[in-house]
């Protein structure tokens, strides 16, 4: 499977050190250069992402200049909106992203969407993660990472944690 990151996904499980996963679930993860600035501006900037990096085998790529109306209207950041847009040019088989209005317009364009929650789950269901709860944990109280109490709870339910 073929998947385009958004900056979130990729910094928050950096974060965590369990970005492994995406290697793991994922033939392929590919970044637009506007999510690898932004990972690195963040890293740079932001105390409880410091000293982390892109890792080497996250392929980055120029996203294509053309934006179709329904991205370039919607207000996303430059990073979301490359990622949208790379997705549709790689064909990649989903986009990695958490940011509710990124996850509405790139749904419209028919794009499949995975959050973070949903490879942590993924990650459990293969094998390759042992309890989603302590993850979830980790990217509340290292990564700063909010998640609502009942989206918690259902995402712990489908776990079976």
């Amino acid at each position: 499977m073929i998947v385009v990151a958004d900056t979130s996904i990729v910094l928050n499980l950096c974060c965590v050190q369990q970005i492994d996963l995406l290697r793991t679930l994922f033939r392929r993860v590919i970044v637009p250069a506007e999510v690898a600035t932004e990972f690195t501006r963040l890293a740079s900037r932001d105390r409880r992402f410091a000293d982390l990096s892109m890792p080497d085998w996250i392929e980055v790529r120029t996203a294509p200049q053309a934006i179709p109306p329904e991205v370039a209207s919607a207000g996303l950041n430059p990073g979301e909106s490359a990622a949208i847009v790379l997705c549709l040019r790689e064909a990649a088989d989903a986009l990695l992203i958490d940011e509710a209005l990124g996850r509405e317009v790139a749904a419209g364009l028919g794009i499949r969407i995975i959050g973070i929650l949903g490879v942590l789950l993924e990650a459990k269901r293969h094998g390759h993660l042992s309890s989603v709860r302590a993850v979830l944990d980790r990217l509340e109280s290292e990564a700063g990472f909010w998640v609502a109490a009942t989206l918690r709870a259902r995402v712990l339910s489908l776990a079976a944690e």
